[in-house]
């Protein structure tokens, strides 16, 4: 679609192409930060929700647990959905079913209400993040496209930052329940603008069938995948039930890929992944989320190796996305004149020595440096999250774009559910080795976890300095509007 004509319904003339970028940012922007803020937001009321409920933590865990699972095995499928189907459609419809579905988890009696209004609710954010990016890519020229993804990163990390204070301030004020329905006013206004400025790109070329039963087994497998990686270490990664999981989510994967290369129209033309312009920044993306999940230890040695305070440890965390979203924004932008390549690889170095430097941590390490530590690591990821996203979706085609979203976001999913577990699982092992559950044997057993994410990020790094070209990639061309 030309630049005047995103803006065209709603102005009904044309200006200048800056300031249609810039309400087309504005427009999906709301719907960016809806998305991203109910990841971190509904995770500070759990305990509140719990005591509501009657029920312990390991129950209303399912509450964050279905969200993730459903969202994760939904990418790929949706995001080629809006490739045939149109990306504004499929964000309407995204921002439809989460609003919907944020009122029956504002109205939720039961814990098991609950968990299936959030499973709804994952349905739509899939919807919308298999959108987003192509659409604000859109509005954007294809020298401009690491711009585009860094603004939209930058939104997205804003939005984690503030979930956790605002769902404590909403509970406080007004019950848990609002922190749910909040979504519908800021889901009807993002719905709105999304209808009357989002670009439209509906086109011949999408005219193609959906593969439902490739889908559907990719879909099937891939959530029992996750769930037995997600729950092997609270039930054991020997127990009968995680290593059916993974055996079984596993041969569904196999035999998908084996219908996907046979298929006339399939969900992904895997003859991508032997190509090093889309393979490269894809297994990076999924070793950085991987090695970056390890993270989730740090708060185990704050608060219960060094004594710090929930409040404080939450201090010391967000410094590190504060820094993200800062530095999210200008690295699309460098990518777009240096290529991905270069900052990519420097921000999986840096984020490599920050977990290297915190797999040190003690009770002597002074908490200035922690935070110092907070903020590469911040800068790392920064550095690394943007270019990357630009490289994998100039990739492929445009009208394959929503698809390679779906890439890198299960690849995000997976890295994230891996690290957790492998991570969660060497802190486990070496705090029973060492047979002290005192401060000192936490510290010790959070490093061990933090020192296999450092490793994991550097092999990542190797990912990225494998990402051909270091000058400014070739524009892919833009597809023919009607």
């Amino acid at each position: 679609m030309s630049a005047a004509a995103i803006t065209r319904g709603l102005t009904g003339a044309q200006i200048r192409p800056e300031i249609q970028r810039a309400l087309v940012v504005a427009a999906l922007g709301v719907g960016i930060y809806l998305a991203a803020l109910d990841i971190s937001i509904v995770n500070a009321i759990l305990p509140v929700v719990a005591d509501a409920f009657g029920t312990d933590l390991t129950a209303i865990q399912w509450v964050v647990t279905s969200y993730l699972l459903v969202q994760s095995a939904l990418l790929l499928a949706d995001g080629r959905l809006a490739d045939i189907w149109g990306h504004k459609r499929v964000y309407l419809l995204g921002l439809a079913v989460f609003i919907v579905s944020s009122v029956l988890c504002g109205f939720a009696s039961s814990t098991p209400s609950l968990v299936a209004g959030r499973a709804i609710q994952a349905v739509g954010a899939s919807l919308i993040f298999a959108s987003l990016t192509v659409l604000l890519t859109h509005a954007f020229p294809s020298d401009q496209r690491g711009r585009a993804v860094g603004i939209q990163a930058t939104i997205v990390y804003v939005g984690l930052a503030t979930g956790a204070p605002l769902g404590g301030w909403l509970t406080d004020l007004f019950g848990w329940q609002s922190v749910f329905l909040v979504n519908v006013p800021i889901g009807l206004l993002a719905l709105l603008l999304g209808w009357r400025t989002a670009p439209s790109d509906i086109a011949s070329e999408r005219r193609e069938p959906f593969d439902l039963t490739g889908s559907a087994v990719y879909v099937l497998g891939l959530g029992l995948l996750l769930l037995g990686l997600n729950q092997g270490p609270a039930w054991g990664w020997t127990s009968a039930p995680i290593v059916g999981l993974l055996l079984l989510g596993a041969a569904l994967l196999a035999a998908w890929v084996a219908f996907e290369l046979r298929v006339a129209n399939p969900m992904i033309d895997l003859r991508l992944f032997g190509e090093r312009t889309f393979a490269a920044p894809v297994v990076s993306a999924f070793l950085c989320y991987t090695g970056i999940s390890a993270t989730f230890l740090l708060p185990f040695a704050l608060i219960q190796g060094r004594g710090l305070s929930p409040a404080q440890t939450g201090l010391i965390l967000t410094c590190q996305t504060i820094v993200m979203a800062v530095t999210a924004s200008i690295s699309g932008s460098l990518s777009d004149r240096i290529g991905a390549r270069t900052p990519a690889t420097v921000g999986m170095v840096l984020l490599s020595i920050g977990l290297l430097l915190l797999s040190r941590i003690d009770a002597t390490l002074p908490i200035g440096l922690i935070v110092g530590v907070q903020v590469v690591m911040g800068l790392g990821i920064g550095l690394f999250t943007s270019p990357i996203s630009s490289a994998i979706l100039g990739a492929v085609a445009p009208e394959r774009r929503g698809v390679a979203n779906g890439v890198l976001g299960t690849a995000r999913t997976l890295g994230m559910v891996l690290g957790i577990g492998v991570a969660g699982a060497v802190y486990a092992t070496t705090l029973g080795l060492a047979g002290d559950p005192g401060a000192e044997g936490v510290l010790r057993a959070a490093g061990a976890g933090l020192l296999v994410g450092s490793g994991v990020a550097l092999l990542g790094a190797v990912a990225a300095a494998l990402l051909p070209g270091v000058g400014v990639t070739t524009p892919t061309p833009e597809p023919s509007q009607p």
